[in-house]
């Protein structure tokens, strides 16, 4: 094998392949980058069994072939060439040359036959736009756990019914969803397609896709081996799905109230970090809602206090309850609205706690983005 590739072109291509690689590899052979050049260009990807990335970029091939290298250290070569093509080729004892400019490296090459197979997909697809498919990641993915004790609670449940995509996340604490066009041509779906997605995967395919045009997004595999794939441009990535019974979660979610509170939603965010700056990790902040406004207090260790109020419009009557700072931080910058409504919901259940439903603040279209909170016992 033998082949010149810009640089520039080079780097990026490998950086986007390993970026979905776990740090720690329990095979040393998955932590490899498969390169295969060939008439069409330089196709490189990498795969660890749960999700794959595929690019295909322009090359001057002069022999076609194909070899394995370790991606990480590729990815850090790459990126400290100098601004000069690069010339890779295989020599006859297998050894892998790298050259640019001035700069030459020897890798060794990884056993090509012992790489598991790049998954193919087949099967249903639709469109969504790139743009809004990154920001409804950005606003939906970090209210999935972190906790692997519940798999399917650190996914995000993408949900494609006619026309629409929605996203849906939660922790148990905390649930978020935001909804978004899909076109699927003329194809009819009669039954709701889903797919659950690992949190960490989607939010990578978000980063890499949030300049694209349109995204294709594609359902494919049966039983144990269901995938879905991402796909703009040259760039392909797929994600083996995580099996098992997302909670519904959507019925929770309730109809608008007429008691609500509106706030700035700069004004409340800068306002709730200064105060939480007293608090113990795990506390929550008290937070008062009355006609005058929204007032935050709170408590921490070394007779630590603090207390701010900012401007809010209320309708209803007044609400003191504790919620978890950092987790109404996240809803706020996610809302993507200059106001934001905080709706207080009501439970049959006088014993019990209501969640309270963040929403933007707008006028006539309606929310695709909703985020319900549980608040916090507060200890009088």
């Amino acid at each position: 094998m033998k082949f010149h590739v810009n640089r520039d072109v080079f780097s990026e291509a490998v950086s986007f392949v390993v970026k979905l690689l776990p740090q720690r590899n329990p095979q040393p052979i998955l932590a490899g980058v498969l390169i295969e050049a060939s008439e069409a260009g330089l196709s490189l990807a990498a795969f660890d069994y749960e999700a794959s990335a595929r690019t295909l970029i322009e090359a001057t091939v002069d022999e076609p072939g194909t070899i394995l290298v370790h991606g990480r250290l590729l990815s850090e070569i790459a990126n400290r060439l100098p601004n000069a093509p690069i010339q890779i080729e295989q020599d006859a004892d297998g050894e892998i040359l790298l050259t640019c400019g001035s700069a030459r490296f020897t890798l060794a090459s990884m056993p090509v036959a012992e790489y598991p197979a790049i998954p193919e997909v087949t099967g249903e697809s639709g469109l969504v736009p790139g743009e809004d498919f990154s920001t409804a990641i950005a606003q939906v993915a970090f209210a999935a756990s972190r906790d692997d004790v519940t798999p399917v609670l650190t996914g995000v449940q993408l949900e494609v019914t006619g026309n629409e995509l929605s996203l849906v996340a939660t922790d148990r604490y905390r649930v978020a969803l935001r909804e978004i066009q899909f076109d699927n041509g003329a194809v009819a779906r009669e039954d709701a397609t889903t797919a659950l997605v690992p949190a960490r995967t989607l939010t990578e395919v978000g980063k890499t896709f949030s300049h694209a045009g349109d995204i294709q997004v594609s359902f494919s595999g049966s039983g144990d081996r269901e995938i879905i794939a991402f796909t703009a441009g040259n760039k392909t990535v797929t994600s083996l799905l995580i099996k098992g019974n997302f909670p519904p979660v959507r019925r929770l979610f309730p109809e608008q109230t007429e008691h609500f509170a509106v706030v700035n939603t700069a004004e409340l965010a800068e306002a709730v970090r200064r105060v939480s700056l007293v608090l113990d990790r795990s506390a929550p902040l008290r937070f008062t809602f009355t006609d005058e406004g929204v007032s935050m207090d709170a408590s921490g260790t070394e007779q630590a206090r603090a207390t701010e109020s900012v401007d809010a419009t209320l309708a209803g009557e007044d609400v003191t309850l504790g919620l978890n700072p950092q987790y109404l931080l996240e809803a706020l910058g996610a809302v993507k609205s200059e106001f934001t409504r905080i709706t207080f919901t009501s439970s049959e259940n006088a014993n019990k706690l209501s969640p309270v439903l963040i929403t933007a603040q707008t006028s006539g279209t309606p929310e695709s983005f909703k985020y319900l909170l549980q608040p916090n016992l507060l200890l009088r």
